[in-house]
């Protein structure tokens, strides 16, 4: 993470199943939306008592992405780690386009309500979700950005 990162975690389910693309350049790219609802105990009712639903919408690169999609479901109990970008681009119409987004560093299933079944088969060192080169601690990552003028974030 780079200095300036607004770091999440975020615990919820995924509202679809994955949407998994590659780049022009072949980088793997999935796209997901959580799901995440607070609850709090009403003492005076002695029930608890579901929150409103915030939805954050996420985007995985490389290896991350394709596990993501070949892993996790509608439905999927996650918890993620990631970091708040905003992205701005003009549509095609010219107008002026901005939305947050959660750039997904790590993701899990969540064992509070289910049990998983890992399948813990390594990867290759490039599995890392980093920048392309071979730097894992480059601190410049900038895959989410709008790739062309008039055309919305890849998410």
């Amino acid at each position: 993470m780079s200095f300036g990162d607004t770091p999440i975690t975020l615990v919820g389910n995924l509202t679809d199943d994955p949407e998994l693309k590659f780049t022009d350049g072949g980088a793997a790219l999935a796209k997901f939306t959580i799901a995440v609802t607070p609850r709090s105990f009403d003492r005076n009712t002695n029930q608890w008592k579901d929150g409103t639903t915030a939805f954050y919408r996420c985007a995985a690169w490389r290896a991350l992405a394709e596990h993501v999609a070949a892993s996790l479901g509608k439905g999927s109990r996650v918890v993620a780690m990631g970091r708040m970008r905003q992205h701005d681009w003009t549509n095609d119409q010219g107008e002026k386009r901005s939305m947050l987004a959660v750039e997904i560093d790590d993701i899990g299933a969540s064992v509070r309500f289910t049990t998983v079944q890992i399948n813990a088969k390594r990867t290759n060192g490039s599995a890392h979700n980093g920048p392309a080169g071979d730097d894992r601690w480059a601190a410049t990552n900038t895959p989410g950005g709008a790739s062309a003028e008039g055309a919305e974030p890849p998410f």
